[in-house]
């Protein structure tokens, strides 16, 4: 249950704010495994890409953002 918990937090953040970075998750909702939960959403068909980025020290990291926001609201995945 605590998966589905935290899938349904991630679903809800990107749905009202259109993406999220793994240190976002972890402050926020205490989601250590963000890609897991991404993986989880879109094998429910929630359209989410890969953005690879970096920060001003130079250190990389990936945000994910959702394609496709009012359809994705609609779907009821969770």
């Amino acid at each position: 249950m605590k998966t589905n918990s935290q899938n349904y937090k991630i679903k809800n953040h990107l749905v009202r704010l259109g993406s999220i970075t793994g240190l976002e998750a972890w402050d926020s909702y205490r989601v250590r495994c963000l890609p897991r939960r991404i993986a989880d959403l879109r094998e429910l068909g929630m359209p989410i890409t890969s953005e690879r980025k970096r920060d001003l020290q130079g250190q990389r990291y990936v945000r994910y953002v959702l394609d496709e926001p009012q359809e994705a609201a609609q779907l009821n995945l969770l």
